[in-house]
């Protein structure tokens, strides 16, 4: 189910929209996708019309949360997802969280993420100049290290999944 394959491309963040702005995006992001699943499925595409837009305020963590604040920010979470029709999904912590999400996202189930792992190293190895200035090792030493079975994912092995299945 994987797109394709594709290198980085650009993109553009802001940390300063206001909150009306964030509301304007959620409306977008809800029209893009109830575009995007209307191909896929009627009834999510449906539910992800009528949406009501949820400001994003967004928190800088200046300490470590306690326990209390780590609640309340997953209870914040938990509601945001209920919104739009989402839900959360347990992985196993094994070292292959990522892989198993991601597997989960693309294949409908955490099992296959041996083989998302396989394409993302596949991805790092064929488009090296996108991904080793973001890479604090020996790049053959980083993709081997990632090809192995509970070597924890992380931001460049996440950017490689969505370059790999955005193609």
């Amino acid at each position: 189910m994987w797109m394709g394959t594709q290198s980085v491309g650009e993109c553009s963040s802001s940390t300063s929209l206001s909150s009306q702005q964030d509301v304007e995006d959620d409306g977008m992001i809800a029209v893009i996708l109830s575009e995007e699943y209307a191909k896929v499925d009627g009834a999510v595409a449906r539910r992800l019309s009528n949406l009501a837009p949820v400001p994003h305020v967004p928190r800088i963590n200046s300490y470590i949360p306690n326990f209390s604040d780590a609640s309340l920010d997953h209870q914040r979470l938990l509601q945001r997802l209920n919104v739009y029709g989402l839900y959360e999904v347990k992985v196993s912590g094994d070292g292959n969280c990522q892989f198993r999400a991601l597997s989960d996202q693309i294949y409908k189930s955490p099992e296959y993420h041996k083989h998302v792992r396989k394409e993302i190293v596949q991805q790092l190895k064929d488009y090296r100049a996108s991904y080793e200035g973001y890479v604090p090792m020996k790049y053959k030493r980083y993709y081997k290290k990632m090809a192995k079975s509970g070597e924890w994912g992380d931001h460049v092995t996440l950017q490689a999944a969505a370059d790999k299945s955005c193609g």
